[in-house]
């Protein structure tokens, strides 16, 4: 670990004195009301306790101590009595050692980090050095398929909450010397490691060492999932739209640094960040890259069409209905006209309270068990519409209205794209609960402006559309035959342009 780009306060460094019981004393201090922490005292030789190894019950493997680190060095324990130096000793103490990765550090405040990881480390009389063992080992997640991104077709692996077992399944599917993978530490007092994986040749000039700068700025106590660096360090905090994209998926991680981006994964979260995005990202999932080119063409129109009745459907209820019923046929117009004949609420606020109500259908089936969540979501949605139309609460059409809104609002790829799309309905349903379609139409014109100033690490967030780049547009709302698309973006991928030679 670069301890370079550890952010900790300024700590005065503990020396260590080389004699063992003092040594302990201060580690001892440092984990005063710990219950958690083991000292095992090992007699070297009889009736002496000259070595004492120290660590964290629940992340190291015990049985790994003993036989890696203890009992070897019980056997050299003449050949380090005859050493009068203390480089020589530690010398044969290190190799003595069956462990993979041993390290000595002279820091008291670089041992006990390193313990707080999971590092065990060894004291000894006459030495003034911690060696700290590498023989973690803790209880973690299989892998296992993504729940927020399924896919028919395609790999059905996806991270875990250990951020070594996630890098590893990127750099299985790149194994290259390219592939980079640079880490930092953030957090007073989680200490959390983070990994930024990118391809050297292809990523964005700049992009890395922004990054870099960005999370160098943090000042936090603990960073317990990626959600808190994404808000730290996004462009624009208080725009809705998602500025990084949030993935459990390794082949989108790895088709997002092949197209110069670069990633950001966080120890303790199966959820990886790719920056920079841009909005038609969520209109594309991993799964359009593994099927015939025009099916994936013909989904990305149906995402898109659904994506913007989404949005604007249930006000276009509230507007036509209130202010412009000329623009709908007379059969039409009388049918919706009848079923709002016992309706007692205007119908903005007849739309408000069922889309409130589906909102908190959706939020309780998510949060209570699986299969009582399944059950809350559907047959709630279906007993509470049916009994308010009998009631006279609501109009049988804003049922199907709603319905087909929340239908519509499930298609999108990106989780959070779709959060945005749900919070900004409601302002655009008292727009036009106010000033009909017009109110509707300043919605869209904001909404859009915020669009077109929004940028990701410097990229425009409508790109290639805004600014427009043709070239750009054949992996956007199409989905070119692959033979076609041998370039990478232009504003993304400008380092290296050449993605395949042309067949």
């Amino acid at each position: 670990m670069n301890q370079a780009n550890i952010n900790t306060n300024d700590k005065t460094v503990i020396k260590l004195t080389g004699q063992l019981e003092k040594d302990l004393k201060q580690v001892e201090d440092h984990f005063e009301r710990c219950s958690d922490v083991v000292y095992k005292r090992i007699a070297l030789e009889e009736n002496s306790t000259e070595v004492v190894a120290v660590y964290l019950d629940g992340l190291v493997d015990e049985r790994r101590i003993d036989v890696e680190l203890l009992d070897p060095l019980r056997e050299h324990i003449a050949a380090l009595k005859q050493k009068k130096f203390e480089e020589e000793q530690i010398g044969i103490f290190a190799r003595a050692s069956y462990a993979n990765q041993i390290r000595t550090t002279g820091s008291m405040e670089d041992a006990i980090t390193a313990m707080c990881k999971g590092d065990t480390a060894i004291l000894a009389e006459g030495m003034p050095v911690i060696f700290l063992a590498s023989l973690k080992k803790w209880e973690q997640r299989a892998i296992e398929e993504p729940v927020s991104e399924s896919v028919i077709r395609g790999p059905r692996d996806g991270f875990n909450e250990n951020l070594r077992v996630n890098t590893s399944l990127i750099r299985r599917r790149l194994p290259s010397t390219e592939l980079k993978i640079e880490a930092m530490r953030i957090g007073r007092l989680s200490q959390t490691d983070i990994a930024i994986v990118y391809v050297d040749s292809i990523v964005m000039p700049g992009l890395v060492a922004e990054i870099k700068s960005r999370i160098n700025k943090i000042d936090i106590d603990a960073v317990l999932e990626s959600g808190y660096i994404e808000e730290l360090i996004c462009d624009s905090t208080f725009s809705i739209f998602p500025q990084m994209i949030s993935t459990e998926r390794p082949d989108r991680v790895t088709a997002g640094i092949l197209e110069g981006r670069a990633a950001i994964m966080v120890d303790n979260t199966p959820f990886a960040l790719i920056a920079p995005s841009i909005f038609a990202d969520a209109l594309q999932a991993s799964e359009d890259y593994y099927q015939h080119f025009i099916v994936s063409t013909a989904i990305r129109w149906l995402r898109l069409c659904m994506s913007i009745c989404a949005l604007i459907f249930p006000s276009l209820y509230i507007a036509v209905t209130t202010y412009h019923q000329e623009m709908l046929p007379t059969n039409l117009l009388l049918s919706i006209a009848s079923s709002r004949e016992n309706v007692p609420f205007p119908a903005i606020i007849e739309a408000l309270l069922m889309e409130a109500a589906f909102e908190a259908l959706r939020e309780a089936g998510i949060r209570l068990p699986r299969p009582v969540g399944q059950a809350v979501s559907i047959v709630g949605a279906l007993v509470i519409g049916q009994a308010a139309v009998q009631a006279g609460i609501v109009s049988a059409t804003l049922i199907i209205v709603v319905s087909f809104t929340g239908i519509s609002s499930f298609i999108f790829p990106i989780y959070n794209q779709g959060l945005a799309i749900r919070v900004l309905r409601f302002p655009l349903m008292l727009l036009a609960g106010i000033f009909g379609l017009y109110g509707i139409f300043l919605g869209l014109l904001l909404i859009l402006a915020h669009l077109c100033k929004l940028r990701s690490f410097g990229v425009p967030y409508l790109s290639p559309v805004s600014p427009l780049n043709i070239g750009d547009l054949k992996d956007v709302l199409i989905r070119a035959p692959r033979s076609k698309m041998t370039s990478r973006p232009s504003q993304i991928g400008k380092a290296n342009r050449k993605r395949a030679s042309r067949s």
